[in-house]
């Protein structure tokens, strides 16, 4: 069997490692330094992605995981926490290097809760023809394979209690694991569960609305709708943006069902933009009894209401921003933009092109993912 020594971690969370063909392999279950072997799940022409299966040298900062399923939920389960919140601050800080911006990455906020965190997941269901059981499952990373759970970890308790439940009752009337998408589970901070059985074939349930509130100002939602999965770590963000808005004109853009803005700027000259019709219709309810005027809309067709007066908040998908937003901001240049990402690579390239006109604050990377290569990144810029 074939082994390397990991080099370093890359965005995405896999370690890099470089084969003695000179080619290189992208391995989960790995930490810098170590020497490892491993099995290829993926070749492509220039690259292949591996797990690895023996740690031959391990390194200091490697833990036991929690969790048998680590793999596929949480792969950095491995990782001594201190040292995952400073490799995500690393890994911020190279994305932007990588475009050429030398900026300060302040060290990884967290709230100190590194496990039963989640406030949503989403369980495939498998059929173990051993005991003709039907049990919660997830995907093996970089695979389509299944793999039964007994423990997870990283969702709240109340959630996982709810699946064990419900499989316990598909079992009670021997259901097959076969007739079914997925089990969705959701709760509130104050631990309500919502639920629902994805039936293959059919039209998804609609799931009794949550309730949670974000500096103070209370938020209905759809369990499987646009929610943030961590929200002690999400309101401190919002503390975060919160004092950084000096302008009577806010633009919430990519609002979902209004988090960010209705929480931070409900008393202000408020505009939300969402091009989801279901989150639109949610924003629309949670922003009664304010003044916010809602759009449904691309972020990108309703660059008219960015003004030179205004503070710009932007939490874009994973894709990162359109090119005609951006393009917009540099030409009007607001008073000050707001960036959240949960992808720093988009975020980095899409801050490049602004760099000329705006100053660059401080980098804030946030744990909203505990024990799992995922970053949310916030940054400020302030018109030159």
């Amino acid at each position: 069997m074939s082994e390397v020594r990991v080099e370093k971690l890359v965005p995405g969370g896999q370690g890099l490692a470089t084969l003695a063909d000179g080619q290189k392999i992208f391995l989960w279950n790995v930490l810098p330094g170590e020497l490892v072997e491993f099995d290829i799940t993926k070749r492509k022409r220039r690259y292949c992605e591996a797990i690895a299966t023996n740690i031959i040298e391990s390194s200091p900062q490697r833990v036991t995981a929690r969790d048998d399923c680590y793999l596929a939920t949480s792969p950095w389960q491995v990782f001594d926490y201190d040292f995952e919140l400073q490799q995500k601050a690393q890994l911020v800080q190279e994305c932007f290097r990588q475009q050429k911006l030398d900026v300060t990455v302040l060290p990884t906020i967290t709230d100190g809760h590194d496990f039963h965190y989640r406030n949503k997941m989403e369980y495939s269901l498998y059929w173990d023809n051993n005991d003709d059981q039907i049990y919660p499952a997830f995907h093996l990373r970089g695979t389509h394979r299944k793999i039964p759970i007994q423990q997870s970890s990283i969702e709240r308790p109340e959630i996982f209690q709810a699946a064990q439940q419900i499989i316990t009752e598909l079992n009670a009337r021997q259901a097959a694991a076969r007739d079914y998408q997925s089990l969705l589970i959701r709760c509130d901070q104050q631990g309500r569960v919502s639920s629902a059985l994805f039936e293959k074939g059919k039209a998804h349930p609609i799931m009794p609305q949550l309730q949670d509130s974000l500096l103070g100002h209370t938020y209905s939602y759809s369990p499987n709708g646009f929610f943030q999965i961590n929200l002690p770590v999400y309101e401190l963000v919002l503390q975060n943006i919160a004092a950084q808005i000096q302008t009577d004109q806010v633009l919430d853009l990519y609002a979902g069902v209004g988090s960010i803005g209705l929480s931070v700027a409900h008393d202000k000259q408020l505009t939300l933009v969402e091009v989801n019709a279901a989150a639109y219709a949610e924003m629309q309810n949670n922003a009664r009894g304010t003044t916010a005027h809602c759009i449904l809309a691309k972020s990108e067709e309703v660059t008219d209401y960015i003004t030179p007066n205004c503070t710009v908040i932007l939490d874009p998908p994973r894709a990162g921003c359109d090119t005609k937003l951006i393009a917009k901001l540099q030409q009007i240049r607001p008073a000050k933009i707001i960036y959240l990402s949960c992808n720093p690579i988009t975020q980095a390239r899409d801050v490049a092109t602004l760099a000329a006109d705006f100053t660059i604050s401080a980098l804030q990377p946030y744990n909203f993912f505990p024990r799992t290569p995922h970053i949310e990144n916030l940054l400020f810029l302030t018109r030159k």
